[in-house]
C-alpha cells in the first residue's frame, strides 16, 4: 500500500496528494462536464436540437448526475478538509482557493437552476423519464421570469450564463494546471492523479 497520505490510507485525502475517492470523484466530474458542454457546442454550431442529437437529448440526465456528484463531493472535500493538500500562502494561493470555490458553487448553481426553470415552467423533470425529481404543475411566471430574466441583454437563461461563466473558470483552472505541472513544476498535477512526488 503506498504511504502518500499522512493516514497511510488510499482511500482518504492526506497532506500529499488526494485520496482514491476524491480522485474519483474529480475526474468522473470532469468527464460528465466535457460531455456537457460538448454537447451544449455541438447544439449551437450545427443548430440542433435534443431530438436531432443523442449527446444533447442526455443533457438533462447528465445535468442531475452531476448535481448529486457535486454534492457528495461537497461534502467529502468537507469531511476531508483537514487532511487535504495545503494550497501554500500568499497571493497565488489565495487566488487558488477562490477559484476551487467559485468552482463549487458554479458546479451546484447550475443544475440547481435548470432544476428550478423546470419547476417554474410547470414541466417538470423525471430522471431517465421514470424517477420524478420535480412534479410538473403550474407554471410560476413571476419565477421563470427571474430565471430568464438575463435572455434580454445576452440572449441567454440564469442557467446557460452561468454554465458558460462555469466553463471559463474550467478553462482558467486548467491553464493554472499547466502551469503549475509544466512551467513552476511543482507536481501539483500528481496530488490529483495519486503519484506524489
Amino acid at each position: 500500500m503506498p504511504a502518500n497520505n499522512a493516514t497511510s490510507n488510499p482511500w482518504l485525502d492526506g497532506p500529499r496528494s488526494y485520496g482514491r475517492i476524491s480522485r474519483v470523484l474529480h475526474w468522473a466530474i470532469a468527464l460528465l462536464f466535457f460531455w456537457q458542454f460538448m454537447g451544449m457546442i455541438v447544439k449551437i454550431a450545427f443548430g440542433l436540437n435534443p431530438r436531432d442529437s443523442w449527446i444533447i437529448h442526455t443533457h438533462p440526465e447528465v445535468g442531475f448526475i452531476l448535481m448529486v456528484l457535486m454534492v457528495v463531493r461537497a461534502l467529502w472535500a468537507f469531511c476531508n478538509m483537514r487532511r487535504r493538500p495545503s494550497h501554500g500562502t500568499g497571493f497565488i494561493a489565495r487566488c487558488a482557493i477562490f477559484g476551487h470555490f467559485g468552482l463549487y458553487v458554479l458546479m451546484l448553481l447550475v443544475p440547481l437552476t435548470a432544476l428550478v426553470r423546470a419547476w417554474a415552467n410547470g414541466r417538470g423533470f423525471a430522471f431517465l423519464h421514470a424517477i420524478p425529481i420535480v412534479s410538473p404543475g403550474q407554471a410560476r411566471p413571476e419565477i421563470l421570469h427571474f430565471i430568464n430574466i438575463t435572455r434580454e441583454s445576452t440572449g441567454m437563461s440564469v442557467h446557460g450564463l452561468l454554465g458558460w461563466m462555469l466553463l471559463l473558470l474550467i478553462v482558467g483552472h486548467i491553464t493554472m494546471v499547466i502551469v503549475h505541472q509544466w512551467i513552476w513544476r511543482d507536481a501539483t498535477l500528481n496530488k490529483m492523479l495519486g503519484t506524489p512526488r
